[in-house]
Order: C-alpha cells, then sequence, then structure tokens
C-alpha cells in the first residue's frame, strides 16, 4: 500500500472529508513550492473546521423543527412600522439567552410574529444553543396525551432541556384544563432558567379565556413577563401586502 493510500484511509478514518476532498489540489500547489506545506496545511485544516460548523449549523437548524427557515434580511421593518428594530437587532445578539430573559410577540395574525421568532432561533441554532420550535396545538397536544398516560413530567422534562424553546400561536383554540396545567408546569420549569420565545394573537388580558382559568392563566404570564421583552405589532397583515383592497360599497 502507497504512503498516498494509506493517508486517505487515514483521513477516511479521522472523517476528515474536506481535508480529503482538497489534498490532492494542495499536494498539487505544494510540489510546484506555490505553497509551504505548513500554509497548505492551516488552509486545510481551516476548511474542515469551517466545513465542520457548516454541517453542525445545518443539523442543529434540522432538529430545530422550524416550519420554514427565513432571516431578518427577508423581513420588511418599513412595512411593520410599530415594531422597534434595533430592539429586534439586539435580540440577534442573543443576549437575551445569557440573560435568561423571554420574548414575547403579540399581534394579530399575518403581522410577522413567527417570521421574527423563526429568524431569531436560527441564529440561536446556528451558534450552537439547542433551540426547538413548536406550535403551541401541537404541544398542548402532547400534554393532553400525557396527561392521559401520566407523563406530563416526562414532556415537561423533555422540552425543559432546550436552551431556548419557540412556542408559536397561543390562542387560536382553548385548551383543556389537563393541557393548561403542563403547560403552567412547563413554563414553571423554565422560569429563570432558560428562555421562552413565544408569539400570540391574544392580548395576555384575555389570555383567561385562552386557558380556561384567570387564576392559572395569570400565574402563567407573571412567570413569563417577569423577566422578558415585550413586542406588540399593531400593522396590517403582510397576507394582503401588495394587494388592492376593493370597496365592497363600489
Amino acid at each position: 500500500m502507497s504512503t498516498y493510500v494509506q493517508l486517505i484511509n487515514n483521513l477516511q478514518a479521522l472523517s476528515l472529508t474536506k481535508i480529503e476532498e482538497l489534498l490532492p489540489s494542495y499536494l498539487e500547489t505544494i510540489s510546484k513550492g506555490d505553497k509551504s506545506f505548513v500554509d497548505a496545511l492551516s488552509e486545510l485544516t481551516e476548511s474542515e473546521i469551517q466545513f465542520r460548523e457548516e454541517r453542525a449549523r445545518q443539523i442543529n437548524l434540522t432538529i430545530s423543527h422550524f416550519p420554514f427557515h427565513k432571516t431578518l434580511d427577508d423581513f420588511d421593518f418599513s412595512y411593520q412600522p410599530s415594531i422597534n428594530k434595533t430592539q429586534i437587532m439586539d435580540f440577534m445578539s442573543l443576549r437575551f439567552i445569557e440573560e435568561n430573559t423571554n420574548i414575547l410577540f403579540i399581534g394579530s395574525s399575518g403581522v410577522g410574529k413567527t417570521h421574527l421568532a423563526v429568524s431569531i432561533g436560527m441564529e440561536c441554532s446556528s451558534k450552537r444553543y439547542s433551540t426547538y420550535f413548536i406550535h403551541f396545538n401541537h404541544l398542548m397536544e402532547k400534554f393532553k396525551q400525557a396527561a392521559s398516560d401520566g407523563h406530563v413530567e416526562r414532556v415537561v422534562k423533555h422540552y425543559s432541556k432546550y436552551k431556548v424553546l419557540i412556542i408559536d400561536e397561543i390562542g387560536y383554540l382553548p385548551i383543556d384544563k389537563d393541557s393548561a396545567n403542563g403547560f403552567f408546569q412547563l413554563v414553571a420549569a423554565r422560569y429563570e432558567k432558560r428562555p421562552i420565545i413565544l408569539t400570540t394573537n391574544q392580548p395576555l388580558s384575555r389570555w383567561g379565556e385562552v386557558f380556561g382559568d384567570y387564576t392559572l392563566a395569570n400565574a402563567i404570564i407573571d412567570r413569563l413577563v417577569h423577566h422578558s421583552q415585550i413586542v406588540k405589532i399593531t400593522g396590517q397583515s403582510y397576507r394582503i401586502k401588495g394587494k388592492k383592497l376593493t370597496d365592497d360599497s363600489d
């Protein structure tokens, strides 16, 4: 077996995929005297590190379960002047994670709440923070089933493990008592330990109707807003952006 074949085998055994891919061209460059061995080795290892970081980023994005991939570059702040762009950009610094600060996006359907939550979540994920996105109704189904099986604590523990938990669209459907209690336990478990990003189409004053219990709703709200930043969006839905609205009387 030649030394070169042995080298390739070693690279494969060590899973140095990018170095294996780039090695032939670098060996040719070195043999021509266009690059020193040390410079080549430095560049090869740097390429391997970048390749692994990008692969890890893609894996993290996949397991974070985002419904779509959108960044702030895709968000039209001029269409939603009620949003403080400086505040959103501060969220992207991820300072809120270290300070265990929750982020609450409140506004009617279609104003960009989920887009902003996903954009922040993608930044968290790309920086290797464990992040998970889940629709509120899906989470409530988990708790409802867990209550019937006697496994609520297991569900709470599962969703408590993520550094950043994104819960989307609280308020579209009323929920049962068991699910509401499970959600309270989850919020309590993460309280002052790990942040939650959530979106809701209901003002906090109406959460008692959503959870079917004003006392429980207040307990949930108290823990969510204690260390939080609240973003209220009062603009029009993006779904009608660019569409001509006609008066029915015309």
